[in-house]
């Protein structure tokens, strides 16, 4: 009986702090979706305007880039599949007879 009363008199804060926990990480998670969107590369260096010597020598890379790109040959496209699959280089006689 004495076991009974020590439970019934017992403070039920415990369930409190742990509803008020998760209500609480709810609320954050639907907060956090409504902030504007941040941008932190435009708030590490303003926008630098570039001298004509450096637009110069930004051209020059750009078009020894583009030449670069243009010598690589084109690449066929890899087949994984290729030692799997069956390859008859002789054509059946029956399915010219069809």
């Amino acid at each position: 009986m004495c076991a009974i009363r020590k439970k019934l008199m017992q403070p039920r804060g415990g369930r409190l702090i742990w509803l008020a926990g998760a209500l609480a990480l709810m609320t954050a998670n639907a907060y956090a979706q409504s902030l504007p969107p941040i941008n932190l590369l435009q708030l590490q260096q303003p926008q630098k305007h570039l001298t004509p010597e450096e637009q110069e020598q930004q051209k020059k890379l750009n078009d020894a880039y583009k030449a670069a790109t243009k010598k690589i040959p084109d690449q066929r496209a890899h087949d994984p599949w290729a030692d799997v699959r069956e390859t008859s280089t002789v054509a059946d006689p029956k399915k010219k007879q069809k």
